[in-house]
């Protein structure tokens, strides 16, 4: 089990289960999640903010996330999430099959 402080590079892997995984993404202001593209073909992720705002990217689709929304990003679309704001945002997800 790890928690968000042993978050180093902004992404972590919190637990693997034998179809799926968890993980922690924080953002600090300007950052993003990468370029818009399809980081995990085989899997579908669904991310929930628990922290700050995102302004996400699904499949052309433009949107704005506060704590306690949530999306799911289907398998093999492309995406990406950027914290525009001046504190950071934190993600936790969900990825089924595993992703990383």
């Amino acid at each position: 089990m790890r928690n968000i402080d042993t978050v180093a590079d902004g992404f972590g892997v919190l637990e693997n289960g034998s179809q799926l995984q968890t993980a922690v993404m924080v953002l600090d202001s300007g950052e993003e999640s990468g370029p818009l593209g399809n980081e995990h073909p085989p899997s579908e992720q669904a991310l929930y903010v628990v922290e700050g705002l995102v302004e996400g990217e699904v499949n052309g689709k433009h949107f704005t996330m506060a704590p306690g929304d949530s999306v799911i990003v289907p398998s093999g679309a492309a995406h990406r999430f950027v914290n525009r704001a001046m504190e950071r945002a934190v993600t936790f997800n969900v990825y089924a099959p595993k992703a990383y």
